[in-house]
């Protein structure tokens, strides 16, 4: 069945007069858009924030990363009020000498950060005792409540820590030296939002860390971790890292079939890499890659392996055994018996390993993941029989929200991979924390997404925050002790990661409070209604989307073609020869039709066409929801992004000039999130446009398909070229470091080329052969 929306023959025939001169008026003025530049128009929005912004090269963002460097907010006409301390020239750092590495790195990160950052330039000084800390004058001090006397008495757990602020002293007390180091990056956290070194004058908080491990991955690539960089991390509230994914620590090879494919780990890269996060307070987990058979003999070898590693790399902090690369003979998929019996057989490895990395190191963690154990919302008596199986030596990693059920129209479906429109924790999650709880482990960890998701995975963020402040909550309320905070596209800078910092630990400022800060901080005051409304919309638009996982639609929708007919292959390809061409390409995952996009032919980020019509892929990409239903609330998305994007664009057009180019990219990551939904859209409507147009016998109903098809690919012409000229302009668009670019300005313009010869060649040349007008 076809859904379409209505439109006229005489309409359609004004829309392509206006339309032509808009193409050409592109063809020859690629970054204006003065055909539409009616104030307060998308376009015009776009043309202002195209002519500031310059253009980035691929990879640009990794070299900024690299660099390190704070941005300079200091804003000079902010003064102390007369509740504040001024932090001004001539204080001093105050910390022990005989103080570990991280918390002398944290101190003279603070240093460089008031002078670099707010122009103000304070003396460093490390003293052997730091028991007079109450007589000191015009000074900031850090210690641990062993070094501080009469402070951090209520200070609990590792990275606690108290901020007292009295009349020319700052004293930042923790509970250990992690403590204090994350003291004085809450410091720079409280300067940077106001503008100015200013403390409120009778500030004293004492903060608890939520969690025992908060661990991300590199957003740069594979073993990617500049000095500068990891600096950066406990900024963000980061105390652990994970490296290698798919790789043994010690180069020992991942089992078959595509471990094979990845990178090796050479051990003395991981050693440097463990030795320089250590400066910045930086534990390392890594994985344990292993098939495991269930023989003694193949006993004695995992033992063999875990020992190696163990032994060779003491300072890991733990072991993740994921059920991709650390499985019972097979992957879990690929088992043919009772799934019962692979998981009592996984659990058995997961045992070995824990009784020898707790032989050598009883504090090691050691971390089962058994995420590609069914999560479907009705596999929860399975999920917990995995939770009952494990060893109590072990902390269970489950994944959050995987699996959440939700339904839309009264059709059911539920969240395939890592998504923020729904909150979670999924049914299956729920049940296993409640398990772990209840057999007495020493703690839960979870994956779960807390700024950016798999659901827009080609983003460095998701501008959503009332809708990840949501999960935030849920992940407090559900117990959960450690987080593994992003997988495939890893860490980014960005507003969101700088809220969830604060929430990690207690006593954080409520929400509505701190956005309106940043929204101040980042637009200049006098928008922070209007930032605040936008956010508010867009974190409603997220809760509408029902693509739920890493699909074409979500991450590579800008760049993705509309295939009217079959296109001339791009690289080899195997129709006429002896190889199976669907095997073939699946081993390359390069589809030889359209070759710019990561997966394997017909699925992964492309939705291609059955071209000899024998289903429609619209509607299987649309399952378990009927794609009538799918578009409606893509739709939905989509113009509450719009709705948002308003006030938005507003805001930023009415920065100071110091924060303009800052705001303008906020406002064109935003609309790039709802082009993503608009083309995704337009890709699911034009597909079963042409397969309904293949069936089609009616020559009038022939002629309305096209008029409608051809509307489409105007559209998508127009937003097409502003997705380009968007993705030019920040080159973390596109990325995620597992498969590098997914999208790239260079794969956009060769959609645009197809779109136009779609719409000048191919559909007029369809019209001619059937009759029509």
């Amino acid at each position: 069945m076809s859904h379409t929306f209505p439109i006229t023959r005489a309409n359609f025939l004004v829309g392509i007069l206006e339309i032509e001169g808009l193409i050409l008026l592109f063809l020859a003025i690629p970054t204006s858009f003065r055909a539409q530049d009616v104030e307060g128009t998308p376009a015009a929005f776009d043309s202002k924030a195209f002519a500031a912004l310059p253009m980035e090269g691929s990879y640009a963002f990794e070299k900024e990363l690299a660099a390190g460097s704070w941005r300079v907010r200091r804003d000079y006409n902010a003064r102390g009020t007369l509740e504040e301390v001024a932090i001004s020239d001539g204080w001093t750092l105050l910390v022990q000498s005989e103080a570990g590495a991280f918390l002398q790195q944290s101190a003279q990160d603070l240093r460089d950060y008031l002078g670099t950052a707010m122009h103000t330039q304070v003396g460093l000084e490390r003293k052997g005792m730091l028991a007079d800390w109450e007589a000191q004058k015009r000074v900031i001090v850090a210690g641990t409540r062993e070094q501080l006397p009469d402070c951090g008495s209520s200070l609990k757990g590792a990275k606690d820590y108290q901020i007292i602020v009295s009349h020319e002293r700052v004293a930042v007390c923790g509970f250990d030296e992690l403590g204090a180091m994350y003291g004085l990056y809450n410091l720079e956290e409280r300067f940077d939002l106001r503008e100015g070194p200013f403390l409120p004058k009778n500030l004293n908080t004492v903060r608890h860390s939520l969690y025992r491990a908060r661990m991300t991955l590199s957003g740069l690539g594979w073993m990617e971790w500049p000095d500068r960089y990891l600096a950066t991390l406990p900024r963000y509230g980061f105390d652990s890292i994970y490296e290698s994914i798919y790789a043994n620590p010690n180069g020992v090879p991942a089992p078959s079939p595509y471990y094979d494919m990845c990178k090796r780990q050479n051990p003395e890269r991981l050693h440097d890499l463990i030795r320089r996060a250590g400066r910045y307070g930086i534990k390392v987990y890594c994985p344990i890659l292993y098939y495991y058979k269930g023989d003694p003999q193949d006993a004695a070898r995992l033992r063999g392996l875990v020992r190696d590693i163990v032994t060779e790399f003491p300072e890991i902090r733990g072991y993740v055994l994921l059920t991709e690369g650390f499985d019972a003979e097979t992957a879990p998929w690929d088992y043919k018996g009772d799934i019962h019996e692979w998981i009592i057989k996984w659990a058995k490895a997961v045992d070995i390993v824990a009784e020898e990395c707790h032989r050598l190191n009883p504090t090691i963690e050691v971390l089962p993941w058994d995420y590609n154990i069914d999560f479907d919302p009705s596999q929860v008596r399975l999920k917990t029989f995995v939770i009952d199986q494990l060893p109590h030596g072990t902390i269970p990693l489950l994944t959050f929200e995987n699996g959440k059920s939700f339904s839309l129209d009264q059709e059911q479906g539920y969240l395939k991979d890592y998504s923020i429109s729904q909150v979670g924790p999924a049914e299956v999650a729920a049940a296993q924390i409640a398990e772990a709880k209840k057999r007495g482990f020493s703690g839960v960890y979870a994956k779960a997404d807390t700024w950016a998701s798999w659901q827009f995975g080609t983003f460095p963020y998701l501008p959503f925050p009332y809708q990840w402040y949501a999960r935030y909550q849920a992940l407090e309320k559900s117990g959960i002790d450690g987080v593994m905070e992003s997988w495939t596209y890893g860490f980014k800078p960005n507003f969101v990661a700088e809220m969830r910092a604060w929430y990690s630990w207690s006593d954080a400022p409520p929400l509505e409070d701190l956005l309106r800060v940043i929204a101040r901080r980042d637009f200049g005051p006098g928008s922070e209604d209007l930032v605040l409304n936008a956010w508010k919309h867009f974190s409603t638009a997220i809760q509408f989307d029902p693509d739920t996982g890493p699909s074409a639609g979500s991450n590579n929708a800008v760049a993705h073609p509309l295939f009217f007919e079959p296109p001339e292959p791009r690289t080899f390809t195997a129709e006429h020869g002896q190889w199976e061409q669907k095997l073939w390409f699946a081993q390359s995952r390069v589809n030889p039709y359209w070759p710019y996009v990561f997966g394997v032919p017909f699925d992964g980020f492309l939705l291609y066409p059955d071209f000899s019509n024998q289903s429609n892929v619209a509607e299987d990409y649309a399952k378990p929801f009927s794609l009538k239903v799918f578009i409606k609330y893509l739709s939905a998305a989509a113009d509450e992004m719009e709705k948002g994007l308003v006030p938005y664009r507003h805001a930023a057009l009415n920065a100071p000039p110091s924060k303009q180019r800052y705001a303008f990219r906020e406002v064109l990551l935003a609309e790039q999130v709802e082009r993503m939904m608009q083309s995704n859209r337009a890709v699911l409507e034009f597909e079963d446009l042409r397969f309904t147009l293949s069936k089609t016998v009616n020559l009038s109903e022939k002629q309305r398909l096209l008029d409608r098809m051809a509307a489409i690919l105007m559209n998508e012409i127009l937003r097409t070229q502003a997705s380009l000229e968007t993705a030019r302009r920040d080159s973390r668009l596109g990325y995620e470091w597992e498969t590098d670019y997914v999208y790239s300005p260079y794969t956009i313009e060769q959609k645009l080329q197809l779109l136009r010869k779609t719409l000048s060649e191919q559909v007029p040349r369809y019209r001619e052969q059937h009759g029509l007008q």
